[in-house]
């Protein structure tokens, strides 16, 4: 019977670890994740490798094919169109219920975040401010699960983000700033229904963008090798 060795980490010391690696684009979409491999690199058993690797699946983020193995998930059409649709009304009603609640400091803050975004040197930069910045306007809300939903709907469209940070033209990086800028203004106003129909239209227009390249969407295969 498989033990976990006592020098190993823990399932979600794992899930945490590879959280991080495919969120920062070390580990691509449908990059096969060898558990043997993990269980080295952990120094454990595979019984926390599968354990973490369970808790991925239930973010979307990795897939696990039984009697197959496990692959980073792929970019997927209609996944894709799905949970972008679902961020428009999620993150609407976020902004909405976060706004009065948030500080002097806070607002602040994310009018320096809408500035240093216009002058993000490269896409990397770009996304982490933007998600930065968007996650710090949902700050006020006091609805954990609401938070919850959120952070899942941001974690299963990464791959999806880096794409669009990299393919940003000047004319659609200008929308983005401008975008952001209208969203600052809306929350120092306390309007929280323009807020809420703004951060809509800014999720639709990313979701519009990359529907009208269907090259970035892979067909899944059997996963029988």
């Amino acid at each position: 019977m498989e033990t976990t060795r006592t020098a190993g980490r823990t399932g979600r010391n794992i899930a945490e670890q590879l959280r991080e690696d495919i969120l920062q684009g070390f580990l691509s979409p449908g990059e096969r994740i060898g558990q043997a491999m993990l269980a080295e690199r952990f120094e454990s058993s595979r019984i926390p490798v599968r354990e973490g690797l369970k808790i991925l699946e239930a973010e979307g983020l990795v897939t696990i094919v039984p009697n197959s193995g496990a692959w980073v998930s792929r970019l997927d059409a209609f996944e894709f169109d799905q949970i972008y649709k679902l961020r428009e009304q999620v993150e609407s009603l976020a902004l909405r219920e976060s706004i009065d609640r948030l500080s002097t400091s806070q607002i602040y803050r994310l009018q320096r975040l809408a500035d240093d975004i216009t002058k993000a040197p490269d896409a990397e930069t770009f996304m982490r401010l933007d998600q930065d910045f968007h996650l710090s306007t949902y700050a006020g809300a006091s609805f954990p699960l609401l938070h919850d939903i959120v952070h899942r709907c941001w974690n299963s469209t990464v791959h999806y983000r880096r794409i669009f940070a990299r393919e940003l033209q000047f004319e659609q990086q200008w929308a983005t700033d401008a975008e952001h800028h209208l969203i600052v203004d809306s929350i120092v106003r306390k309007d929280d229904e323009t807020a809420g129909h703004l951060i809509r239209a800014h999720i639709r227009r990313t979701r519009l963008k990359l529907a009208a390249r269907p090259d970035i969407f892979q067909r899944s295969p059997d996963h029988d090798g």
